[in-house]
């Protein structure tokens, strides 16, 4: 490794060509951080007694991965959002020089010639200083060429090429004195020699003054860099750019440092905490000597696409796809690990469809009763992390029946009757899955499903502390004591597009008017309609009745004793 101090106007210099390999992630940096460069050179440009100005590190292999040929190709590791950047700034100097009507201590085509193009390979990409990834180079390209910008244009690239644009020709700056600000640019020139160093160890400890990387961008350079230029073009096309796609392009890398921990779990059936990701997928493919990459990155994909469908609800049978927006409804993206591997077993053939919905709605009903009963949730992480390995792929669905049904104390799967229990005196109304509740109890067992996002939860019984006489009447003596006992438990909630009309009216009134519950299509006010009184007796009867229903919607393990001895021990 050679490293030294140099300017960088010096340093892009000479005929060269600086290539970003196409496991890098693409231009980043926001118009805050171009606002932060354009007031550094020009802070710099102004004052005399600065003479240098250090912007980072700029990390590249030197030898190893090309062939010679009369344009040195240097791989860049690390520094490529600042070249990017710099770059775009001398595009602009160099096309408002152009354009105003003055003699400058140099000029456009000096501007290009030196720093961003090789003048002698007009002909060829090697014509272009820096090489950018697929995404961005086409924009690039058309802005140094002055020719059409494409349709996808990599908006980063474009956006704060027009920032320095713009606030050169707004700030009246010296072109002269902004020239000389960039001069000042000091980078810290860092050339690996492939054959001796190791890039991935070095790019590892860099301090980069550019954008945090994630995991993803840890993960995928751990995998793409060692390999020959020719083989990471193939495992990037076929596995890594798939996937970045069907993530969003990465654009929120958290939710693929979620599947990548997910991934290790299943695999390892530990829970790597989300910021050593990066390290744990290391560990656990140097336990893999005999694997190679590409079997590694393939399976990586497989799962990829499970996650995708579990986190988007993207799969194509309806059927499914219904079951996994409820799962995900309950936001128990714990879960995914035993998911993934079930999934896994499903597009395997090893269960049918039928046995994959069941043991979703297992999954469900398991969250959501405990969450109904109060059970903490910190346990779950490490119940779905080994929960796979316990299944037996002989009797598949009857062993996930048992697991669950066979889990106590606080791993426990409450039976029905803690279930319905706890249900019928919750308080529903501020309860985190009170709409996912309302919206199954309203569409159990019925095709003509209601989108209840159109209404709003009405309590019978009104929350006003000083109910009117006619409700206190209807209440008794002790109304206030029922009100705050059953104020926003499930039987005193229904939903309603009139709740500005029904507000506190008595019960009748809500019953009978204009849209009132006798008037209502939805099944939750149903039993309204023909009950003349609403007393505590009322209260709970229905509230015991929702809680009857409730437990035949999220049910408990159909497993017999003699079938759950089995899977005892």
């Amino acid at each position: 490794m050679k490293a030294s101090e140099t300017n960088f106007l010096n340093f892009i210099q000479g005929t060269k060509q600086f290539m970003i390999p196409i496991y890098q992630r693409k231009y980043s940096w926001s118009i805050n951080q171009c606002k932060q460069l354009w007031r550094d050179v020009l802070h710099a440009s102004i004052d005399d007694t600065i003479r240098g100005h250090f912007v980072g590190s700029i990390v590249y292999i030197e030898k190893g991965l090309y062939h010679i040929s009369a344009v040195p190709q240097l791989l860049v590791i690390d520094g490529q959002q600042r070249m990017t950047t710099i770059s775009l700034l001398l595009l602009a100097l160099a096309q408002e020089m152009e354009e105003r009507e003055e003699k400058f201590d140099t000029t456009k085509k000096k501007i290009l010639n030196y720093f961003l193009l090789n003048s002698d390979e007009e002909e060829d990409d090697l014509y272009y200083k820096l090489f950018l990834t697929k995404a961005d180079r086409a924009t690039y390209i058309s802005l140094l060429n002055e020719s059409e910008i494409p349709e996808n244009r990599s908006e980063r690239i474009y956006e704060n090429y027009k920032f320095f644009r713009e606030v050169i020709k707004k700030s009246g700056t010296d072109l002269n004195a902004l020239y000389q600000g960039l001069s000042k640019l000091i980078v810290v020139d860092i050339a690996l020699d492939r054959d001796h160093d190791n890039p991935q160890l070095i790019f590892e400890s860099l301090n980069s003054t550019g954008l945090d990387l994630s995991q993803a961008d840890l993960i995928r350079n751990y995998v793409l860099m060692k390999l020959e230029p020719k083989e990471q073009e193939y495992l990037y096309k076929n596995y890594w750019y798939p996937m970045e796609k069907s993530f969003g392009d990465l654009s929120d890398s958290s939710l693929f440092d979620r599947f990548m921990r997910d991934f290790l779990t299943v695999k390892t059936g530990r829970i790597p905490n989300i910021k050593n990701v990066y390290a744990d997928f290391k560990e656990y493919v140097t336990s893999k000597p005999n694997e190679s990459i590409e079997y590694i990155l393939e399976d990586i994909y497989k799962y990829s696409k499970y996650f995708v469908k579990l986190a988007f609800q993207s799969e194509n049978d309806r059927e499914v796809n219904q079951v996994l927006k409820d799962v995900n409804s309950l936001k128990v993206d714990v879960s995914y690990p035993l998911l993934l591997e079930v999934y896994n077993d499903y597009e395997s053939d090893l269960i049918s469809k039928n046995e994959l919905i069941s043991i979703l709605k297992l999954v469900e009903s398991y969250v959501f009763r405990r969450a109904i009963c109060g059970v903490p949730t910190n346990s779950l992480n490490k119940t779905f992390a080994t929960f796979a390995r316990d299944i037996d792929k002989n009797n598949y669905l009857e062993s996930v029946q048992a697991l669950f049904a066979l889990k106590d104390s606080y791993r426990r799967f409450p039976n029905d009757e803690e279930f319905k229990r706890a249900l019928a005196v919750k308080d529903v109304y501020n309860f985190r899955s009170r709409n996912y509740l309302l919206r199954k109890l309203e569409n159990h067992d019925t095709k003509e499903i209601v989108d209840i996002e159109n209404y709003t939860v009405e309590h019978i019984m009104p929350q006003n502390e000083n109910l009117s006489k006619e409700w206190q009447q209807e209440l008794g003596a002790n109304w206030k004591e029922i009100q705050q006992a059953h104020l926003h438990t499930i039987g005193n909630l229904t939903l309603t597009r009139y709740n500005p009309e029904l507000r506190d009216r008595f019960f009748k009134e809500k019953r009978d008017m204009k849209g009132g519950f006798a008037d209502s299509p939805l099944r939750l006010n149903k039993d309204l309609k023909q009950i003349e009184h609403w007393g505590e007796d009322r209260l709970k009867e229905r509230s015991e009745k929702l809680s009857e229903i409730a437990a035949s919607i999220w049910q408990f393990p159909d497993i017999s004793h003699n079938a759950m001895d089995k899977y005892k021990y």
